[in-house]
C-alpha cells in the first residue's frame, strides 16, 4: 500500500484552490436563485422515462420532448433518467452534459444543480459528469438515433433559437456505427470527406450523402437519424432523400439540389477522416482510495489495489475507485457528513486534474447502496442488503459450501425467456443426446450405456436436440478434461466445426471446461453425471490403478447432481457434502453432518451407476477403521459451520466487437436492446456466470476469431479477479436460445426479417420528386449561398421562446412507423382529437384513470396517442415490435408503463 498522499495549500489540488471557482459560481448562483427556482424540483416527475433541462441565465429550463438528442455546444445541461427494475423498485441516473463552448459560470451552476435534485431525490442517484464528444455509454444509450451537437447557445452569444422550424439551412457531419453523434459544420464542400456522412438538412427536405468509404451500418444509422429528424422536429413532414457518393450519377435530381445549396462539386474531397480511439473497456489496473480532510487539507490514501472486496467500504468515509485510463468512480457512505457527500462530485473533478486526466474522464457518483453496475464489476464479490440465496450458486471443490435447493417449475422455462435465463436451462434436459470423444484426433461415438462418465485425460463433444416451437434447436458442448492433449483440444474445436457445418449452423456452441459445467449440462445426465480426475474413457485403454477412488456428490435433484473425483484423502471431505469411496472391496457413502436429505437420495443414484460393488453407509462421525485406511488415514478436513458462497448478483453487459473501422475493439453498449445487435459483427454478453458470443449472420472469420480471443482475455484481465474458465457459449442470429434472450426485454423472433436492413430502408426513399423544397437556381450565388423557399411551421429550441409547435399526428389501424418519402409525400388518417389532430403528453396519459384521460380517448388503447418517441420511451419497443407480441405480453408492458 502507498503511504497516503497529502495535497496541501498550494499543491496541485488543495482545499482551497479546488473550490476557488465553485465559491465565485456559488455566490453568484446564491444571488440569482429565487423560489422559482427552488420551485423547479416540484416538477421533477418520478415516473420511468427522460428529463432534460438546459441552464439558462443560471437557471434549470425545461427541454422539450422535440429537443431531445440535440445539444447547444454553448450551453449546459442536466439530464435525469428513472427506470423501473424488475419488481418495484426504481433507479435513477442524473447525468450534467458539458458544452465545448459553455462558460465556467454555466458548468459550476449545472454542477450545483445536479447535487441539489440529488437532494431532493434522496441521495440515490447516480451522477455522471458528460463532456461533449467524450459521453458515456449510458448517456448515450438514452438517444439511441444519436446525438446531434448544435451551434449556438445562450451564454455564448449565438442565436439560441430556431425562429422558424422550416426554415432551416444546416449541414450535419455524422459519425459512428453504433453511437451516432452528427455536429453542424460549414454549409459547404470544403466540409465533406470520402469517409463519413453528411446530411443536408433543408427542412422540407433532408438530403443523405454517404461517403464511398463509409461502410452499410454507419449509412443506416444515419438513415435512421434523417428519419428521427423528420418525424420528431417536423413533425413527420420532411423527405428524405440518399446520394451514394461513389454512384452520384444515378441520383441527378438530388445531387442537382445539392449543388444549388452548396455550389459546384469539387473533383476531388478530403479523404476519410480516422475514427477516434475508443477508450479501453476494462482497465487492469484499479485501485481504491478514502478520501477524507485533515487540518484543512484534502487526504487521498490508497486503500487497496484489485480485485477489491466490498468489506474496504465504510460508511463512515467517502472513495475513488479509479479504473485508470477508464472512469473515476466516488462513493458515499450512507454515514458520512454532508459536506463530504456534498463535495464529492467536485473532488472527482479535483482528482482528475491532480491526477493530469483527460478532461473528458468518466466520473460517476454514488451513495451507499445505490451503486452502479460498472462500480459493482469493479469489484470480486458483492451483496446487497438483505439478499437472499438464489439459483445462480457456484462452488469449488473442497471449500466449506452447499449447493442451492430453490426448486423451479421447467414449464416456466417455455412461457418466460427471462427465467430460461436466470436459470441458465433451456429446457427440462429431455431432448436427445448423443456423445462422441476425440480419439486420435477423430471422433469415436460414445456407448450410450456410458453416457454421463467423463475423463479428465479426454475431450467429448455432446450434441443436445430439443424442440421449441415445433422446430429442431440444437445444442453443442465442448467438454474439455484438465489433463488432454492440446492436440486433443485442438481436435475438439476443429471436429465442432464439422458437426456445426452438418446442421447447417444451427447448434449453440458452449465450450465446458472440467469442474465448470453449466446447469443445463448437468440436468442431461439425469443426476449421473460423474467426473474423472484423470485417465481415458477410451475401449482398450486401461487406466492405471491408483487404490481408493473419492467422489464429491453435490446435488438435490436430477437437474443439479455431478459426482466430481477428488485426492483420496482425508482432507478432501467435507461436513456438508455426501462422498463416495470406492475401494476394490465395496463403495461406502459417506455422509456428512450437514447433508440433506436430498443429497443423500442423489448420492445414492451416482453410487448404482459408479460401483456395482455393495454398498456402506457410513456417518460421519462412526467411520469404521477400513474407511479411514482406505484413505491413508485420518486427517483434518473442512467441519466448521456451513457456508454459502453465493455467485452475487451482476447486471448483465453487451459489448460490440468490431473491426469495421480497420481495428478490433470491443465497445460496450448501455441500456441494450435487441435492437443493438448487430448483423454485422459479433456481440459479448457477460452475464456474469457465463459468456455468449453472439454471432451476426454478416459478421467476418476475423471478427469472430478475435471474439473469442477477446472474451478470453476480458475474463483474465476483468477487475473482478473472474474464473478464467468461465463457459463461453457461441450462438448465432437466428438460432438464440432462451437462456440468451431472456436477458433482452420483449424479445422478437422475427426482428431481422422486418425489412430494416439499409437496403430495405433506402429503397423506401426515393429521389424521383422533390415537390416539397423549391430550389431558385436562376438566382443562385454561389459565392454567397442558394436562394432556398421553404414553407413555415414552429417549434421551440431548448431554453428558447415558443413558437407554434409542430403537428404530432396519431396513426390509427397500422401502428408501424410510415417513413414519409420523396415520391409519395405524407398523409394522415382522421384523428380521434378532431382538427387539432396532436399527439398527447405522456404526463396525461401514465398513471391516471380513465376519468381523468381527456376526452375521446381509449383507456384501453393509450399507447395509440403517444408519438413514436414517447412510444419507444414508455415501453421500451417500437410500436411495430410491439404489435408482434403476443397479447398477455403487450398488456404486461402496459401496466408497467402505467398505460393499463
Amino acid at each position: 500500500m502507498e503511504p497516503r498522499t497529502e495535497w496541501k495549500n498550494g499543491g496541485p489540488w488543495s482545499k482551497e484552490t479546488s473550490r476557488t471557482s465553485l465559491r465565485q459560481t456559488q455566490h453568484k448562483f446564491s444571488r440569482m436563485m429565487s423560489d422559482d427556482t427552488q420551485d423547479a424540483f416540484r416538477n421533477v416527475k418520478r415516473n420511468p422515462g427522460t428529463q432534460i433541462w438546459t441552464i439558462n441565465n443560471m437557471q434549470m429550463v425545461p427541454v422539450p420532448a422535440q429537443g431531445f438528442g440535440n445539444f447547444f455546444e454553448g450551453d449546459c445541461y442536466i439530464v435525469l433518467h428513472i427506470s423501473q427494475n424488475k419488481g418495484s423498485a426504481q433507479s435513477a441516473d442524473i447525468h450534467y452534459w458539458i458544452g465545448k463552448a459553455s462558460t465556467p459560470d454555466e458548468q459550476g451552476a449545472a454542477a450545483i444543480y445536479v447535487t441539489q435534485l440529488d437532494e431532493y431525490l434522496g441521495g440515490s442517484p447516480v451522477q455522471h459528469r458528460e463532456v461533449q464528444g467524450c459521453e458515456s455509454p449510458r448517456f448515450r444509450s438514452y438517444f439511441k438515433n444519436g446525438l446531434i451537437y448544435k451551434k449556438g447557445g445562450v451564454a455564448s452569444g449565438f442565436d439560441h433559437v430556431d425562429t422558424n422550424v422550416y426554415n432551416v439551412l444546416r449541414l450535419l457531419h455524422v459519425k459512428g456505427r453504433k453511437d451516432v453523434t452528427a455536429m453542424e459544420v460549414e454549409v459547404s464542400w470544403s466540409s465533406f470527406n470520402n469517409g463519413d456522412i453528411f446530411l443536408l438538412d433543408m427542412g422540407k427536405t433532408i438530403v443523405q450523402w454517404n461517403g464511398p468509404k463509409s461502410n452499410r451500418r454507419e449509412k443506416l444509422k444515419a438513415v435512421l437519424l434523417a428519419q428521427d429528424i423528420r418525424d420528431r422536429e417536423r413533425g413527420g413532414r420532411a423527405q428524405i432523400g440518399v446520394v451514394e457518393g461513389a454512384e452520384e450519377r444515378d441520383s441527378p435530381d438530388l445531387m442537382k439540389v445539392m449543388t444549388a445549396v452548396l455550389g459546384p462539386r469539387p473533383a476531388q474531397l478530403k479523404d476519410a477522416t480516422p475514427d477516434d480511439v475508443p477508450e479501453q473497456v476494462l482497465s487492469n489496473s484499479v485501485r481504491l482510495y478514502h478520501v477524507f480532510e485533515n487540518s484543512g487539507n484534502l487526504v487521498v490514501q490508497e486503500v487497496a489495489t484489485q480485485p477489491l472486496t466490498q468489506d474496504l467500504l465504510r460508511s463512515s468515509d467517502c472513495y475513488i475507485a479509479d479504473n485508470k485510463g477508464s472512469s473515476v468512480m466516488v462513493w458515499k457512505g450512507k454515514q458520512a457528513s454532508k459536506e463530504e457527500r456534498r463535495e464529492a462530485l467536485n473532488r472527482a473533478v479535483g482528482y482528475i486534474k491532480a491526477k493530469n486526466y483527460p478532461p473528458s474522464t468518466s466520473v460517476e457518483v454514488m451513495t451507499e447502496g445505490g451503486e452502479s453496475a460498472m462500480f459493482k464489476h469493479l469489484f470480486k464479490s458483492w451483496r446487497e442488503k438483505g439478499q437472499t440465496q438464489g439459483m445462480g450458486n457456484t462452488y469449488n471443490v473442497g471449500k466449506i459450501a452447499k449447493v442451492d435447493q430453490v426448486k423451479f417449475d421447467v414449464m416456466e422455462l417455455h412461457a418466460r425467456p427471462e427465467v430460461a435465463a436466470q436459470q441458465r436451462m433451456v429446457d427440462d434436459a429431455s431432448g436427445d443426446v448423443k456423445v462422441w470423444r476425440i480419439e486420435n484426433l477423430e471422433l469415436a461415438e460414445v456407448n450410450p450405456s456410458t453416457y454421463g462418465r467423463f475423463y479428465g485425460g479426454d475431450c467429448y463433444l455432446v450434441l443436445y436436440t430439443y424442440q421449441r416451437s415445433n422446430q429442431q434447436q440444437y445444442i453443442l458442448y465442448m467438454w474439455q478434461g484438465l489433463h488432454a492433449t492440446k492436440d486433443e483440444i485442438t481436435a475438439c474445436a476443429y471436429q465442432a466445426v464439422n458437426i456445426d457445418n452438418k446442421y447447417n449452423g444451427a447448434p449453440v456452441q458452449v465450450r465446458v471446461v472440467m469442474g465448470k459445467e453449466p446447469r443445463h449440462f448437468l440436468a442431461i445426465f439425469k443426476g449421473k453425471l460423474i467426473i474423472f480426475e484423470g485417465g481415458k474413457g477410451r475401449p482398450g485403454v486401461v487406466n492405471p490403478d491408483t487404490g481408493a477412488k473419492l467422489f464429491q456428490v453435490r446435488g438435490t435433484t436430477e437437474f443439479n447432481t455431478k459426482a466430481t473425483e477428488v485426492l483420496a484423502r482425508g482432507s478432501s471431505l467435507n461436513t456438508n457434502d455426501v462422498f463416495l469411496l470406492k475401494t476394490n472391496q465395496l463403495c461406502y457413502l459417506w455422509y456428512g453432518k450437514g447433508c440433506s436429505g436430498d443429497e443423500r437420495v442423489m448420492a445414492r443414484t451416482v453410487a448404482d451407476v459408479l460401483s456395482r460393488q455393495d454398498k456402506q453407509v457410513v456417518m460421519e462421525g462412526q467411520e469404521p477403521a477400513e474407511f479411514w485406511v482406505a484413505l491413508g488415514g485420518k486427517a483434518p478436513y473442512a467441519s466448521d459451520k456451513r457456508l454459502h458462497r453465493e455467485e452475487l448478483p451482476h447486471s448483465p453487459r453487451l459489448f460490440e466487437c468490431s473491426n469495421q473501422t480497420g481495428q478490433f475493439k470491443m465497445t460496450e453498449v448501455d441500456d441494450f436492446a435487441q435492437s443493438d445487435l448487430d448483423e454485422e459483427d459479433v456481440m459479448l454478453l457477460d452475464t456474469w456466470e457465463e459468456l455468449f458470443l453472439w454471432v451476426g449472420n454478416f459478421a467476418n472469420q476475423y471478427e469472430t476469431k478475435e471474439a473469442w480471443n477477446s472474451a478470453q482475455e476480458y475474463l483474465r484481465t476483468h477487475p473482478a479477479g473472474r474464473d478464467p474458465d468461465t463457459p463461453i457459449v457461441s450462438v448465432k442470429q437466428g438460432q438464440e436460445p432462451p437462456t440468451f434472450t431472456g436477458w433482452f426485454n420483449a424479445w422478437d423472433p422475427h426482428k431481422w426479417s422486418g425489412g430494416n436492413s439499409y437496403e430495405e430502408m433506402k429503397n423506401k426513399l426515393s429521389d424521383a420528386a422533390l415537390s416539397q423544397v423549391t430550389v431558385d437556381l436562376s438566382n443562385t450565388n454561389f459565392n454567397k449561398g442558394p436562394v432556398v423557399v421553404m414553407d413555415g411551421g414552429g417549434y421551440r429550441a431548448p431554453g428558447g421562446p415558443m413558437s407554434s409547435p409542430p403537428v404530432y399526428r396519431v396513426h390509427k389501424g397500422d401502428l408501424s412507423p410510415r417513413p414519409s418519402t420523396l415520391t409519395s409525400p405524407a398523409t394522415y388518417p382522421s384523428s380521434p382529437f378532431g382538427d387539432t389532430e396532436k399527439y398527447l403528453a405522456p404526463e396525461v396519459l401514465v398513471n391516471k384513470s380513465p376519468s381523468e384521460l381527456p376526452h375521446g380517448v381509449d383507456p384501453v388503447q393509450r399507447e395509440d396517442y403517444l408519438s413514436d418517441l414517447d412510444f419507444e420511451n414508455l415501453l421500451g419497443t417500437s410500436r411495430s415490435d410491439f404489435q408482434r407480441l403476443p397479447k398477455w405480453r403487450q398488456n404486461d408492458l402496459k401496466k408497467k408503463a402505467g398505460l393499463f
